[in-house]
């Protein structure tokens, strides 16, 4: 997707982990095979970087630059999307990414809310966003909402109404909350060439009823082929197969949760799976234990296989 590019993103979306190496360092080398295994062994074609489960608020301004980078550069002509999230509790520091996205051909970015000081309302949000788009005008723009993580709670209907008198350049919502009420207010609201994209793994399903265009998520890292299964399943009214692939989905999901589920044993399970070596994540997070690992990676087999 080109700069002004104006084709809708759909289907799934992986949102990529970082991968650090032992000594907790940003680990280009792995970048190369992790496309690799996404697009040959996942199904995926678009990846979403540099979020949540790419750890972003851990790490620094430079290091999401090289990362962006190399995202972009292993991920040409072999992915469709290469989404960049550029947000950050300083929108300088935002509108600094938004501009070396723009720079190094992503196809598009995304921006979460500040979550130190947060915006209390819709419209403190819109200016927020509005600045950090500005600085990269040329490429799709994406509202990422996670309240579990950023505490604001602002409806995303009233964030995106007449969002595009603000922000041309607006391209639709990561939505990453459960509230489905709010989401089929996004979804009735939509522009036909907007991408609302549903972020609740757990629950695709339910966003596909609502009409999510496709899904961006840490688990279609390595669950990817079952969930485009499911998302075909859905698509050809087979929703006995649809919904048993989603159960399945939560039987794992369900079963982490109880052991103590974070983006740390996420990534630890992506790297079990994947046979990647992702690294360990970055402090305050702490490292998957190894019996940890070996009951969820049993977990998954005796799931998928």
């Amino acid at each position: 997707m080109a700069p002004g590019d104006d084709r809708k993103v759909t289907g799934l979306v992986a949102a990529t982990f970082t991968p650090l190496d032992a000594q907790g360092e940003v680990n280009l080398s792995v970048i190369g095979p992790y496309v690799d295994y996404l697009t040959e062994k996942q199904g995926i074609k678009g990846i979403f970087v540099n979020g949540t489960t790419g750890e972003s608020m851990s790490l620094s301004v430079a290091e999401r630059k090289v990362l962006a980078e190399e995202w972009c550069l292993r991920a040409k002509g072999r992915m469709d999307y290469v989404i960049v999230h550029v947000g950050c509790m300083s929108l300088k520091d935002s509108q600094d990414l938004a501009r070396h996205a723009a720079k190094i051909g992503a196809d598009g970015i995304a921006a979460i809310s500040p979550s130190f000081f947060k915006p209390k309302t819709a419209e403190a949000l819109r200016r927020f966003l509005q600045e950090v788009a500005s600085a990269a005008p040329t490429l799709p723009f994406y509202y990422y909402q996670i309240p579990s993580f950023t505490g604001v709670n602002v409806p995303v209907k009233d964030v995106i109404e007449d969002i595009e008198k603000l922000i041309p350049s607006f391209r639709g919502v990561k939505f990453s909350g459960g509230d489905l009420l709010d989401f089929g207010q996004c979804v009735g609201y939509s522009k036909p060439h907007w991408s609302v994209l549903y972020g609740m793994d757990e629950q695709l399903l339910a966003g596909l009823a609502m009409g999510a265009n496709g899904a961006v998520g840490s688990t279609y890292n390595y669950m990817g082929c079952y969930v485009n299964e499911m998302i075909s399943a859905f698509e050809t009214k087979d929703l006995v197969k649809a919904r048993t692939i989603q159960f399945k989905i939560q039987e794992l999901l369900c079963y982490a949760i109880k052991l103590g589920f974070d983006t740390g044993v996420n990534k630890q399970l992506m790297s079990d799976v994947s046979g990647l070596h992702l690294g360990p994540p970055r402090l305050p997070l702490m490292p998957c234990s190894p019996d940890l690992a070996q009951l969820l990676l049993q977990k998954y087999h005796s799931i998928f296989d």
